[in-house]
């Protein structure tokens, strides 16, 4: 074949790739983004509904920072399971079984009365929400060639922070307007309004969902052949390099090296969604509103991390790199977020830290699947997520057990800063080997 014969094949392989990634952005990602707004919303809005929960409950800081934390502990027992029911059944029976039963479990925190109902609640909550997050992110893996991953999974977990710009605001105004109805408190209805979409859209995502490219009708024939041989193309590439079995992820030391780097980040991430409205209500003089939408301010940030790094990975094709300074940078504007010299400062502060932070949440999920497909995938993601979470039991509630010691946030913020900055050295001892066809 003529080199002009094969600049032409490549011209026409890449505006194919172009135009199948962007109806995957479209029909897959932004309707994964939407679930995970909602997912998100009713995992931290507990965060929001602790400014009178506490107070109405007797809770004391620690009590609230192990409820918090406790449901990362329902969550590992049931990540890998679920994510293995997934692979054998299909994401869109399962994502939208997950969906259904976290939105009535949440709806249900509406009617705690103490510390234990409130401890088992979240533990619950975190059993029903297993599986959400390493499933999509599996999902995607069915549909997205490993080049566009980056992007795809950054688009998916803009949600994180999004659900916060977004639901920090409502939160505010549902507890500062909703009156007492029916004998229940301001915080019990905004569990019961945030936790129903979760209910009505697993219903939906039931018939919304395809589970394979195989029966994916919205994309024509010629784009169905292509992303179908280009993910085979992947597998077979990956599967010889790497891992396809479920016993392998045990055996294989980077599983377990991703899940430190994963958990001592997520120490940080979890650390903030879930005392940030308290650290900001400290301040002072804010009203319910005002502490929302201040509160969404430093997830805006989060947000534009979140692309801004995953587009330059894609771009470069550097993977380990970007999520070691990512994680890095928000350590260090974390630890000086504690010490900052005024409230306004702190808050610039926290905002620089949450960029670098949720920044690692879009490029570190392209590590993983380097070097595992099929089974591995499903176990693999799952148990790096999973056990991970350790990291989302153990920020909230050394925040609450630090605050209750010292009485002083500032402490508990140099001990979450520790996290990504332990995650960055971490990550700089990670070895895989990219696909031949990837530019890693």
């Amino acid at each position: 074949m003529s080199s002009i014969a094969m600049d032409a094949s490549a011209a026409d392989g890449e505006a194919m790739r172009k135009r199948i990634a962007s109806k995957l952005r479209w029909r897959i990602v932004f309707y994964c983004f939407v679930l995970f707004i909602v997912n998100y919303l009713d995992r931290v809005n507990v965060g929001f509904a602790a400014t009178h929960m506490n107070k109405d409950l007797g809770l004391s800081a620690t009590a609230y920072g192990f409820g918090a934390g406790v449901f990362f502990l329902g969550y590992i027992a049931f990540e890998i399971p679920s994510n293995m029911m997934m692979h054998k059944v299909g994401a869109r029976i399962w994502i939208a079984r997950i969906m259904v039963t976290w939105g009535l479990i949440s709806c249900a925190m509406a009617f705690i009365q103490g510390e234990t109902s409130f401890y088992i609640l979240r533990f619950l909550l975190g059993a029903a929400e297993a599986g959400f997050v390493p499933g999509i992110l599996l999902y995607l893996t069915y549909w997205f060639p490993a080049r566009d991953r980056a992007k795809a999974t950054a688009g998916f977990m803009t949600a994180t922070v999004l659900s916060t710009v977004i639901g920090a605001p409502i939160s505010g105004w549902i507890l500062a307007t909703v009156p007492n109805w029916h004998g229940l408190a301001n915080w019990q209805w905004l569990f019961i309004l945030e936790g129903l979409p979760a209910v009505i859209l697993g219903i939906f995502t039931f018939f919304y969902l395809v589970d394979r490219p195989q029966d994916g009708r919205w994309l024509d024939e010629a784009e169905r052949k292509w992303l179908i041989a280009e993910l085979e193309r992947e597998n077979r590439e990956v599967a010889n390099t790497g891992a396809h079995e479920y016993g392998a992820i045990f055996r294989d030391p980077r599983v377990w090296l991703l899940t430190l780097i994963y958990m001592f980040n997520a120490m940080a991430v979890y650390g903030v969604v879930l005392w940030l409205p308290q650290i900001v209500r400290s301040i002072g003089g804010l009203s319910d509103i005002q502490t929302g939408f201040v509160t969404a301010v430093p997830f805006v940030f989060a947000a534009i991390g979140l692309v801004l790094v995953a587009r330059s990975s894609d771009r470069t094709g550097e993977r380990k790199w970007h999520t070691a300074l990512a994680a890095l940078f928000g350590g260090l504007f974390l630890a000086a977020s504690a010490v900052a010299p005024t409230p306004l400062v702190g808050l610039m502060l926290i905002s620089a830290a949450a960029f670098g932070v949720w920044a690692v949440l879009g490029v570190f999920w392209s590590l993983p699947t380097q070097f595992l497909t099929g089974a591995a995938a499903a176990a693999g993601l799952a148990a790096i997520n999973g056990f991970a979470q350790i990291g989302g039991f153990a920020g909230p509630y050394l925040v609450g057990w630090i605050k209750d010691t010292t009485q002083s946030f500032t402490p508990a913020l140099l001990t979450l800063a520790a996290g990504p900055v332990i995650a960055a050295i971490l990550c700089l001892a990670i070895k895989v080997k990219a696909p031949a066809g990837g530019r890693r």
